[in-house]
């Protein structure tokens, strides 16, 4: 798909973006939306800032993701304004006004101060304005009214098929960095060396990744967000999980893959995780309750357990007996979107009621019910976890574990598999596989 697809796409998703805007602004009593780029907040005692991260609800209008202080307002019905901030910076780069396709659909007007900017939408009705507490030098406005941002979050769980061909993209450019650093893994480099041929790779700098990426080798993968990366190259090498991403035009990719230094017990564990995996991503289905796969991934993990022999009961005796959860803490996806962990995920319709998480499982970020255009992440995962280990060990599960294998592949860390799928009116879509694919069969 060429960039001139694409510049269609975004008229599309522009026209979707007003009409909800409309329909919030009408439910809730406002004229007029307004909305911060951001800035980047000065570190503690010093004149150096944080990176620079763009609002999500700003970038849902436009691709202008490296401009802090930048400002769109959208009076109902009217054409959007973007407000660009162009100071007279000689210790900076300011940045030039935007070019591209997309900026057809705009009025673009730069402005040097930002104390004087609110005039473009004092007049405009009642305002509402969305931003961090920090970022508006003028109050003209209600800030971030709960009821409005409620509405804006739930509709953004549906991607328009701008957002999707942008995700795509985002997969595109993590298959690339996965390839790159379990090359490096393979030819014996640190985890450090790994995460720079995976930023190399997706010709992105460190602070454009969605999230930081974990480059987690042996029991390090037991960390479910291990931070560090290790200069030196482990004395043995057994395991390598990765979970970096990447982005387009803002949109995430949120990738997650696990490697076996070699054959054996935890290499064959991964194969199966695979297997579980794939069913799991078959189950993103319009109609389909995500709370259902997450107890589905419990059940099919049990089994798999089960079955390499690493606990005594079948999966759906392991979920009511809460064994699976000692190698699976965690929640089996979440939507994915702007922001890797993407707004409301819990919410049940535009008022605010939400679907509760099953009882048992705090930690699911995600339990709508599926529709068409919803991006997820499926990322089941078995891990061995120094203290839920322990604390299993004490009571009733403890005898249903196998320790004895447990004990062997402890030094392996844990296995995550992770693919983002967009769930459609028939068969889902598999952003990553497909990324995957295409990747292998350029360099075969």
């Amino acid at each position: 798909m060429g960039i001139d697809k694409l510049d269609q796409l975004y008229e599309q998703h522009l026209m979707t973006v007003r009409r909800r805007a409309d329909l919030a602004l009408a439910a809730t009593g406002f004229d007029t939306l307004v909305i911060h780029s951001g800035i980047a907040p000065l570190q503690f005692l010093d004149d150096q800032s944080y990176p620079f991260k763009v609002s999500p609800h700003f970038s849902a209008w436009l691709p202008v993701n490296a401009s802090p202080r930048c400002i769109l307002v959208y009076n109902s019905g009217h054409k959007p304004t973007l407000l660009f901030y162009q100071p007279d910076d000689y210790w900076h780069k300011t940045a030039p006004l935007p070019r591209a396709p997309w900026t057809a659909h705009m009025q673009i007007i730069p402005f040097l101060d930002p104390k004087q900017v609110s005039v473009h939408w004092s007049t405009l009705g009642r305002v509402a304005l969305i931003g961090a507490d920090h970022t508006f030098d003028e109050l003209h406005g209600t800030l971030n009214p709960p009821n409005l941002l409620t509405r804006l979050h739930f509709d953004r769980a549906i991607k328009t098929p701008y957002e999707v061909e942008c995700m795509r993209r985002a997969n595109t450019l993590g298959a690339q960095g996965h390839r790159a650093a379990l090359a490096a893994f393979r030819r014996g480099a640190s985890e450090y060396i790994a995460h720079m041929e995976y930023l190399l790779a997706c010709n992105q700098r460190e602070e454009e990744m969605p999230y930081n990426n974990i480059v987690a080798f042996n029991e390090h993968a037991a960390v479910l967000h291990y931070q560090h990366l290790a200069r030196n190259a482990p004395t043995h090498s057994n395991s390598f999980l990765i979970d970096a991403g990447a982005q387009y035009r803002g949109y995430a990719a949120d990738i997650t893959r696990t490697y076996a230094a070699r054959g054996g017990a935890f290499a064959d564990l991964i194969a199966g995780l695979d297997i579980v995996q794939l069913k799991l991503c078959g189950e993103v289905t319009s109609g389909r309750d995500y709370r259902d796969i997450h107890l589905s991934a419990h059940r099919l993990l049990g089994d798999l357990m089960y079955d390499s022999g690493l606990i005594k009961i079948p999966g759906q005796a392991a979920l009511e007996q809460g064994i699976t959860s000692v190698f699976f803490p965690h929640g089996i996806g979440h939507l994915l979107g702007l922001q890797v962990h993407d707004v409301g995920g819990v919410l049940a319709d535009v008022e605010g009621k939400e679907h509760q998480r099953p009882k048992g499982h705090p930690y699911l970020r995600l339990t709508r019910m599926l529709e068409p255009g919803v991006v997820v992440t499926i990322e089941p995962g078995i891990y061995f976890i120094d203290s839920l280990l322990a604390t299993a060990r004490t009571d009733a599960r403890g005898e249903q574990i196998n320790w004895t294998f447990v004990e062997e592949l402890r030094p392996y860390g844990g296995i995550r598999i992770e693919d983002n799928v967009v769930a459609t009116a028939s068969v889902p879509e598999n952003l990553t596989r497909d990324a995957f694919s295409k990747l292998d069969a350029q360099t075969a």
